[in-house]
């Protein structure tokens, strides 16, 4: 059986997310347009400084996000909405989307496929380890989803990808999340963010 695995790109101040969220803003008040950009730029403006990073967040066997991560439509299914990654998503796995509202599974091109859970964590998890034989789960996030998890005590690793601003309010990693004892495995400086992994002690 494979990790229980999760990358999380966070402000220094531990936010994934700002205030104010919407369709044309999925990252809100994020200290640039909304689109993540800035958060993100250590995968898209320096992506050969952190190839090692890069790969490794797509060799997951399976991947499990929230609703908010998978798109914008809220509460029942009332338009048709495939992912925020268009006709061929970089997951090339099956991708288990946290929602309470039952849809039928999405195939997508390249291989990824979206199947929505509607009983919980623990059931995506389940499904997840299933569809991957050996190989690790990522939970992709967002943060919310990532602290359901680790309240949960289910995550074995913490990826954090650490860029250097603050953003001050929005989703926060570990908010409500009980004390955790953590391991630091590996730690290493970039131009735009400091990657650093930590196992999480049971």
């Amino acid at each position: 059986m494979g990790r229980v695995i999760c990358d999380l790109t966070i402000s220094v101040d531990g936010y994934s997310a700002g205030l104010d969220q919407t369709e044309e803003r999925p990252f809100g008040d994020d200290g640039g347009d909304g689109s993540g950009g800035r958060l993100h730029a250590w995968m898209f403006d320096t992506p050969e400084e952190n190839r090692t990073e890069v790969d490794r967040m797509s060799a997951a066997g399976t991947f499990i996000m929230g609703r908010n991560m998978f798109g914008p439509v809220r509460g029942a299914w009332d338009r048709r909405w495939n992912g925020w990654w268009g006709e061929d998503p970089p997951f090339h796995a099956p991708v288990f989307v946290l929602t309470h509202h039952a849809r039928e599974p999405q195939p997508m091109d390249g291989g990824t496929t979206y199947h929505f859970v509607t009983d919980g964590i623990a059931s995506a998890l389940t499904q997840a380890r299933a569809a991957a034989g050996d190989g690790d789960v990522a939970v992709q996030g967002g943060a919310t989803t990532v602290n359901q998890y680790l309240a949960a005590g289910l995550i074995d690793e913490l990826r954090l990808h650490i860029v250097p601003f603050t953003l001050g309010a929005g989703t926060r990693l570990f908010e409500g999340v009980p004390p955790l004892e953590l391991e630091q495995v590996t730690s290493r400086s970039a131009s735009l963010v400091t990657h650093v992994t930590y196992r999480v002690l049971p």
